[in-house]
């Protein structure tokens, strides 16, 4: 007896999305596991993350734009990454991009905001954010076209650097360090949100929408149409086919290559400048873990465009209705949502396999069984 697996032909679009729909029922059913072993009913804390606390709450809309603030960079983040994932260079430094964008759109902001225009310092702190990502990026990219580098660890690492540096300026209280407020004895970052943030659009009542959550969806869209209508987006696929391919055909696969990752990375820029400029000030928890969930979401999603928002959608409901919850349940750690997560992404994960493949069990004398 033998077991082979075996490519299948064609998977039904309902058959597939049966497998999904039962994987993340698994998933709420592990977690409901869970829940019952710290004697929390399941079905409340469900109700409650997944409604994150708007039953019932007479400010239900600051619930709604706290969430927003969670959605749009992740959302921009994992479709910036999808980038670079489908020419399969894997960009595992979304962490490290994010923070280097959000220092230099801090930077921006707290040099700029006060003599500029807030307009004007707006577009300056997205820029400088957009290059400081995208070079932070291009220097792996630019290693990995020249010596053949594992970006993998590459970007891995680079984290880290970002990461302590910006620590470094978090900690040390130094006349030099203008990223510091003055007005506290131990280090602090200092504030930006009097003289530069994103402006909102009210829509009625109280709820008022920020217009980064407009340009993300608009970044979307265009990134969407960059893929699919776009001689750019077509070399992107061919060259995460076969860069053999590509080469083949005339493409200039390194050009490819240096130019696809600049511009994953300058939209991870971006989105550390939109949640800088709409959050005010710099922390050392400004990524909010984004450039590793965003790895998630874009894998869940299979690097679809459209399907990465619906997924955001969904994780940042995951994210930030366990914060919610967990104010009510004591017993349940806000981390609650990440162990969810990665059971999602587990049996996500092997219900894709199940529509790819199939398992055939031979027997002896030739007969199979699935």
């Amino acid at each position: 007896m033998g077991i082979h697996i075996v490519k299948r032909d064609n998977c039904p679009l309902l058959k597939r999305c049966c497998f999904y729909l039962i994987a993340v029922v698994a998933a709420l059913l592990l977690g409901a596991v869970v829940l019952l072993t710290l004697d929390v009913d399941p079905l409340a804390y469900y109700t409650r993350m997944f409604t994150m606390g708007t039953v019932g709450n007479k400010i239900a809309y600051k619930v709604f734009i706290n969430y927003l603030r969670d959605f749009v960079p992740l959302v921009l983040t994992s479709v910036a990454l999808s980038l670079a994932f489908k020419m399969r260079f894997w960009n595992i430094g979304g962490e490290g991009q994010f923070i280097m964008g959000a220092i230099c759109a801090a930077f921006v902001a707290l040099k700029l905001g006060p003599v500029l225009p807030q307009a004007l310092t707006l577009i300056l702190m997205c820029v400088a954010a957009m290059l400081a990502a995208g070079l932070f990026g291009l220097l792996v990219a630019a290693l990995k076209v020249k010596f053949g580098t594992n970006e993998t660890l590459m970007t891995l690492m680079l984290n880290y650097v970002a990461l302590y540096l910006l620590f470094f300026l978090g900690e040390t209280k130094a006349d030099w360090n203008f990223f510091l407020s003055d007005d506290s004895v131990r280090p602090v970052f200092a504030s930006f949100s009097d003289f530069v943030s994103f402006p909102t659009i009210p829509l009625g009542g109280k709820f008022e929408l920020n217009i980064t959550v407009i340009l993300t969806f608009l970044i979307g869209a265009l990134v969407y149409l960059y893929l699919k209508r776009t001689k750019h987006g077509y070399e992107i696929a061919v060259v995460g086919d076969s860069a053999g391919t590509a080469r083949y055909a005339g493409m200039k696969v390194n050009r490819i290559v240096l130019r696809t990752v600049f511009l994953s990375a300058c939209l991870i820029g971006l989105a550390a400048a939109f949640k800088v400029g709409t959050a005010g000030i710099l922390s050392t928890a400004i990524t909010d873990d984004v450039g590793w969930t965003g790895i998630i979401v874009a894998w869940l999603a299979q690097l679809n465009t459209a399907v990465i928002f619906a997924v955001s959608a969904l994780i940042s409901v995951l994210h930030y209705g366990s914060t919610v919850a967990a104010a009510t349940f004591s017993k349940v750690d806000s981390s609650f949502a990440n162990m969810l997560q990665g059971a999602i992404l587990f049996l996500v994960l092997a219900a894709d396999f199940f529509t790819r493949f199939r398992v055939v069990i031979v027997r002896k004398g030739g007969n199979k069984d699935e």
